[in-house]
């Protein structure tokens, strides 16, 4: 549909200036501006422009331009959001675009930190330290082949790592911030002029500033801790009849700190997005299998196994949850795998480990889970919750979809379920629902076209798109009423609105302090 873009005189003054700044070729408008400002679920306003600083200076310099003129700034980082995170709410909006900070700045391997521009893929810092044999404790979430490390600074992420080390944001030593008037902010030890070392000097400034969906300021540098890495690995998958059982599972390994990382997921999420594989993919994670493994003859033994389970356990098994284990030597791999074993098999039983060995060698996927296996449309939601939580929000998620099964199955509307320990008091519960519905900017810009080429095609079908708008408002609900938590607030999960007076006071307070107008990212957190 046409793109409406603004042209008032002052707009064109404040553009000017602003390609003064990165170039004229580091500023998009209308249509070029239209895949940034669209995220996986929805397109909001198009904004004024979007800009693309290529240092921090030049990224300063730009939020020092755009406050002046009184728009409203937001930071976008791989754009990988879902919750409307760096979507404009007003057209005079300049979108400031992180991908191309990308340079690692230092690594210091006998101060054991690694510090780089916001734009840093997970990816490019693995690449970068993979051949010193270091890594950060958290390092990345699946889509790290496009999710840089300042967007999981602001918006939160877990996967690789978080067993034993927490979400990105435990992983973070400081952050050198731009704020709404364009001075850089600097937190832990580097606020007083030294290396950013620690992050604990007083109070921790750096914590503010994370999971904070730029609605604090734009994270322009990151600092992380390096960890060795370990050699041995093992890897095990587990199948469980229920969610109870499995949850029940996963939350006794986790207070034992067994694993790395561990995923869980069911089977309409098994069957459908996940275990969708052409030939490229099969051939590639082959490879990947081989790599990982610790000899040759390792990995063709791990390839035969796989070849001889094929998809019966995936088939069969109502919930898996798939676990990777690390250690100094196999001794000690070995050791936390048997332990493991015992605590997975009281209640279910053990699976052939195909998946997690894949994401052993392969960690970073591509996007191609941002459609359904049949190109449908894709929606998650999250939320944390209490253990003693889970049970009853299941059951209340179940009777919710059972409401709604004959509109759901009317609509081509499916969903699944995605599940994690985290560090082990809280339990993610992920949602993700699929339907049929048309492809947008966001996919045509992330996806090869081959890729959409193959795909079918639907149309925009607007009574579906408002029935999964309404679900995933109910499911938030749902969320809501059994006392969980959520990443990527953005501007769809409640914040301000639920926060007690204290604590929001102080928030606002923090947020007046450094964004005294209400510029950077309005409507993040409910602000």
């Amino acid at each position: 549909m046409p793109v409406k873009t603004r042209t008032a005189p002052a707009d064109a003054g404040l553009l000017a200036r602003l390609e003064a700044i990165v170039g004229a070729g580091g500023v998009l408008t209308g249509e070029a501006a239209l895949p940034f400002a669209t995220d996986v679920y929805r397109t909001l306003e198009t904004p004024l422009a979007v800009v693309r600083p290529a240092d921090v200076e030049q990224l300063q310099a730009v939020v020092r331009e755009a406050a002046a003129a009184g728009v409203a700034i937001v930071p976008r980082g791989g754009g990988a959001s879902y919750t409307d995170g760096y979507l404009a709410v007003r057209t005079d909006t300049v979108l400031i675009d992180t991908g191309a900070l990308s340079r690692i700045v230092e690594i210091n391997q006998t101060d054991a930190y690694v510090t780089v521009e916001a734009g840093v893929t997970w990816a490019q810092l693995k690449d970068a330290l993979d051949p010193l044999g270091l890594r950060t404790p958290f390092f990345g979430p699946f889509s790290g082949l496009a999710a840089t490390i300042g967007g999981s600074m602001s918006q939160h992420a877990i996967s690789h790592g978080s067993g034993l080390y927490g979400s990105s944001a435990e992983s973070a030593v400081s952050v050198d911030v731009v704020i709404a008037d364009g001075s850089l902010l600097r937190t832990g030890s580097a606020a007083r002029g030294a290396s950013p070392f620690a992050r604990w000097y007083g109070p921790d400034l750096c914590g503010l500033f994370l999971g904070d969906c730029g609605a604090l300021g734009i994270k322009a540098r990151i600092t992380l801790p390096l960890i060795a890495r370990k050699p041995a690995f093992q890897c095990a998958s587990f199948a469980f009849a229920d969610l109870s059982s499995l949850a029940r599972a996963m939350r006794a390994a986790s207070i034992e700190a067994l694993d790395d990382e561990h995923f869980a997921i069911d089977a309409p999420l098994a069957q459908g997005q996940i275990a969708r594989q052409d030939s490229a993919a099969v051939v590639q994670m082959a490879l990947t299998v081989l790599k990982s493994s610790p000899s040759l003859v390792a990995g063709l033994k791990q390839l035969s196994k796989m070849a001889l389970a094929g998809d019966r356990a995936l088939r069969k098994a109502d919930y898996m949850v798939h676990y990777i284990l690390e250690g100094v030597d196999d001794r000690e791999a070995k050791a936390r795998l048997d332990r493991l074993r015992t605590l997975m098999t009281a209640e279910g039983i053990e699976i052939p480990n195909t998946m997690p060995t894949i994401v052993r060698g392969m960690p970073f996927a591509p996007l191609y889970n941002v459609l359904g296996p049949k190109g449908e449309r894709w929606a998650p939601l999250n939320g944390i919750l209490p253990h003693s939580q889970v049970a009853a929000f299941h059951d209340a998620l179940e009777a919710l979809y059972a409401s709604h099964a004959q509109e759901m199955t009317a609509r081509g509307v499916w969903r699944g379920g995605m599940f994690e320990v985290l560090r082990p008091s809280g339990f993610l519960y992920e949602v993700a629902l699929y339907w049929p519905g048309e492809q947008t900017a966001y996919h045509a810009g992330v996806l090869p076209a081959e890729h959409l080429a193959s795909l079918p095609q639907y149309a925009e079908d607007p009574e579906t798109t408002a029935f999964v708008g309404k679900l995933k408002a109910q499911i938030i609900d749902l969320y809501a009423r059994h006392g969980a938590v959520h990443f990527q607030l953005g501007k769809l999960y409640p914040y301000a609105d639920v926060l007690e007076a204290p604590a929001l006071d102080l928030v606002k307070a923090v947020k007046a302090a450094v964004d005294p107008k209400g510029l950077m990212n309005p409507g993040a957190l409910g602000l």
